[in-house]
């Protein structure tokens, strides 16, 4: 009979019911609540799915046999409204007046919004962290400069910035709008798009990176790197940073809907993208005039924005809750 003493001990078991071997980090913890979270599992799914439309974009036209340029007047008749709506050559069917295919410019139209908004989030994370660590580390009169240059960012109305620089910047690089084609005012417009949003984006996080590394730089780890004689760019890079890592993938999922809808925005207000570039914005603002004739002209590009900003801000707020446990629902 074998004694008690002698008794292996039982297994601890972990959070998902199975043997827990080894310690977990916050961040792989983190990522198990994730992965439970059916609602945070549809979402991703989703949008993934709208990350492969905006790649596959060409291949998904040519399977339709249509591209979101050609002009096809023989669609509309001589008042612009299409002759047929949806059929086995045109899936949504045409665009009024210029009777472009409506499937397809759906489709590219998924390719600004997501590649303005991706491009825009990486850039103010990068920048926003890189200036809140040091701001937050060295303090002194870097942290009041970088805090005034924050402070000043955060004050300037976008909007004006939005309307003014695409022609600024034709004029300095064109001389005049009359020199330039549409293909290369869209262009400038993508560019200056991504470059404001980009220079008003990243202060707020900036700031909020800022007030982490106040309460991090006082903790022991940073004081023996120090004693160690770690230089300060390994005790940023190396120490600092990795715990910083869940308010920095929060702001970026909540980051992401917001310039989705920013872009929408600025396109339909007229100073965002224009034609002949394929845009959800510009979509909708053509179809204005004609959503009670030709609703699916308005709705398609409408419900392709809502979906997807939808589907981040769910699958954002699941981030959140899952890196910080005192919000979990």
């Amino acid at each position: 009979m074998v004694s008690s003493e002698s008794r292996p001990p039982s297994p601890r078991l972990g959070s998902d019911g199975k043997p827990a071997t080894t310690s977990r980090s916050p961040i792989r913890i983190a990522l198990i609540r994730l992965r439970q979270d059916k609602v945070a599992m549809v979402c991703l799914a989703i949008f993934i799915a709208y990350v492969l439309i905006a790649i596959f974009a060409p291949l998904l036209a040519k399977l339709e046999g249509q591209d979101p340029y050609t002009n096809d007047f023989t669609l509309t008749d001589r008042y612009g409204f299409p002759i047929d709506g949806p059929n086995s050559e045109h899936w949504f069917g045409v665009e009024p007046r210029l009777g472009r295919d409506l499937f397809a410019r759906w489709v590219y139209g998924a390719r600004p919004s997501l590649m303005v908004a991706g491009l825009v989030t990486v850039i103010t994370t990068i920048v926003g962290v890189v200036v809140g660590l040091i701001a937050g580390f060295f303090g002194g009169w870097i942290d009041r400069v970088l805090g005034w240059v924050i402070d000043f960012v955060l004050s300037l109305p976008y909007l004006l910035f939005a309307i003014a620089m695409p022609a600024v910047i034709i004029s300095v690089v064109y001389g005049a709008v009359e020199n330039t084609d549409p293909a290369q005012v869209g262009q400038v417009r993508l560019f200056s798009l991504v470059a404001v949003l980009s220079f008003f984006g990243w202060a707020s996080l900036a700031r909020l990176i800022r007030g982490q590394v106040l309460s991090l730089r006082e903790r022991e780890f940073v004081s023996a790197a120090k004693v160690l004689g770690v230089g300060n760019r390994s005790i940023l890079f190396k120490e600092l940073l990795p715990n910083l890592v869940a308010p920095i993938v929060i702001s970026m999922s909540l980051a992401l809907p917001g310039y989705i809808v920013a872009e929408a925005g600025l396109t339909f207000l007229g100073v965002g993208l224009t034609e002949p570039t394929p845009s959800w914005g510009v979509t909708i603002a053509a179809a204005q005039t004609y959503y009670r004739t030709e609703p699916l002209y308005l709705w398609l590009p409408v419900l392709g924005i809502t979906i997807l900003v939808l589907v981040l801000s769910l699958l954002g707020d699941a981030v959140r809750d899952a890196f910080d446990p005192k919000t979990r629902r």
